[in-house]
């Protein structure tokens, strides 16, 4: 598997470990401790059942006895494709304990995406649920194992034809019971816990080893920041196979420090305002767009959110709207800059209102570096904006089994280049400024869709913006911006033009041409989807 896998660099290794950052112990065991000294606490909530933390760890040692019992091994790598159900945490938990690596899909992975995790990761495994918001995932199955005949396929609920779950749990249930843990095999602190994938809005995701030494520390670092302890209760919101419901602190790191995890089946208003009262939730991460949802469903239905805190994260979360969300749910908000790959920074909740609602806070561990350079991977001066690049113990130094990736994604000396346009404030706050690649060259200047799309939005009559560039003869790129009206009225050019020249953007910023639309498209992990507007926008050009 090292070949697959780049490991950091021993002497950093060392270093994590003497600071006591690396703890040497393997999530599965670290996630299901609780259970020793407070079996009865509720660790996960669903709309079906309710599970303690002593439950959880007894579902997790069946089912890994009886996931090894078909066959798999320590290494292997399974696909995962759950919904936010309670047993998201007793399968990923099992496979953490068996030493099974979990890819985690999204739900609303389809066809392409699942078989391209399938491929990638070469997994012998694909484990879902049988139905979920309409989609029958069994026909999925169908498909990857026509295409894998060898492919163990394992369905919760309704299996037809496949392995259910409940079976395996059964049958791992006799030896869990004769040899609990101890008949499990023994787990690699250092070795890849869990694939992650990549969360770019382009292309086919990567993807991301996390280690157990360096995803215990990412939870840990995040609870600890967010003081996340036992009386605290986390909703997922999201789903949570993604890295910011995960753990961030999210569902595991309700497991790892003894709190509570609740699972909502959708992040609409209907669903999760109900379980943040009746729950006593504490803690939920959300995109700025579920942010902009819930803020106009509480002028009409109330929920009463002074307990929570708001984690936003995911895409640009700008001061105006982060003004609003406040006011309007009455909860706290930190504000989160993240990936999967690693580096979270964040918001401290003592931070002033002016840092929380216009930075991205400072890096969670003092051992993280941040380098901000240009083109040239030159540092840039104090204060402009370059490319964000960052190592550190839980930022990772390679992408799994993608050597080509990982020449342009890492520098020589194991810098992980981000992608992202940031500065850096002279309180060490990060600015996030837009996407190296969302650039408009639009007749010779450079223009960041970003920057655009954070002043359309402190509009009034605007609720979200997102610009593309298509071509033009004329300027090589011509700016197109895609705005959801706030209200009824509309929003002419004009009115856009003469709205961000009063806010000092240079002429060549302007937009060329605006649509109205009902809502933006959006990936699996809710960011805004650019390929989808670029085509669209490309496509309108004779």
């Amino acid at each position: 598997m090292t070949e697959k896998f780049t490991p950091w660099p021993e002497q950093d290794a060392e270093r994590y470990r003497k600071a006591g950052l690396w703890q040497g112990v393997p999530l599965g065991t670290a996630l299901t401790a609780v259970a020793d000294t407070d079996p009865d606490a509720i660790a996960g909530v669903d709309r079906r059942r309710r599970i303690t933390h002593a439950q959880v760890r007894a579902e997790a040692d069946e089912t890994a006895h009886g996931l090894l019992g078909l066959g798999l091994r320590p290494g292997d790598r399974v696909v995962v494709q759950l919904p936010n159900i309670v047993e998201f945490l007793t399968v990923t938990v099992a496979m953490l304990r068996a030493g099974i690596i979990p890819v985690l899909a999204l739900p609303g992975h389809r066809r392409t995406e699942v078989e391209h995790l399938v491929e990638a990761s070469e997994a012998v495994g694909y484990l879902t649920v049988d139905r979920f918001h309409g989609f029958d995932y069994r026909a999925l199955a169908r498909h990857l194992r026509a295409a894998s005949p060898g492919l163990i396929c394992v369905i919760h609920g309704d299996a037809q034809e496949f392995t259910a779950l409940e079976a395996v749990r059964e049958a791992g249930a006799g030896s869990a019971a004769s040899g609990g843990s101890t008949g499990l095999p023994d787990v690699d602190p250092s070795g890849v816990a869990l694939l992650l994938l990549s969360g770019g809005s382009t292309g086919r995701p990567k993807l991301i080893p996390r280690t157990h030494d360096d995803y215990a520390f990412n939870i840990r670092g995040c609870a600890e920041a967010l003081r996340f302890g036992r009386d605290s209760v986390y909703l997922s919101a999201n789903p949570a196979a993604h890295n910011a419901a995960l753990g961030c602190p999210g569902v595991w790191g309700a497991l790892l420090v003894g709190g509570k995890a609740v699972f909502a089946a959708s992040p609409s208003p209907d669903e999760v305002f109900p379980l943040i009262e009746r729950e006593g939730v504490t803690h939920t991460t959300v995109v700025p767009a579920v942010a902009n949802l819930w803020s106009a469903a509480s002028a009409t239905r109330r929920v009463d959110m002074s307990n929570v805190l708001l984690q936003v994260g995911s895409s640009k979360f700008d001061a105006e709207t982060a003004g609003r969300t406040q006011r309007a749910l009455g909860c706290r908000i930190s504000n989160w800059f993240g990936i999967g790959e690693g580096l979270l920074t964040y918001t401290r909740l003592d931070d002033p209102e002016d840092v929380i609602h216009g930075t991205e806070g400072r890096p969670l561990s003092e051992y993280d570096e941040i380098r901000i350079v240009d083109e040239e991977l030159h540092d840039v001066p104090p204060g402009d904006v370059g490319e964000l690049l960052t190592r550190g113990p839980y930022t990772i130094r390679g992408y799994w089994n993608a050597p080509e990736a990982n020449r342009a994604a890492f520098t020589g000396d194991g810098f992980f280049r981000t992608g992202d346009l940031a500065r850096l404030t002279p309180g060490g706050n990060l600015v996030v400024a837009g996407r190296v690649k969302d650039i408009i060259n639009r007749g010779g200047e450079k223009v960041s869709a970003e920057e655009v799309e954070f002043h359309l939005r402190g509009h009034e009559a605007i609720s979200e913006a997102a610009v593309v560039g298509r071509p033009d003869a004329a300027l090589g790129e011509a700016a197109v911006a895609y705005i959801v009206p706030a209200g009824d009225d509309t929003v002419s050019l004009t009115d856009l033009k003469r709205h961000l020249t009063a806010r000092g953007l240079a002429v060549f910023k302007l937009p060329d041409e605006v649509r109205p639309v009902k809502d933006l498209p959006r990936t699996p992990v809710g960011k805004i989807d650019k390929t989808v507007l670029r085509a669209d926008a490309s496509g309108a050009v004779s």
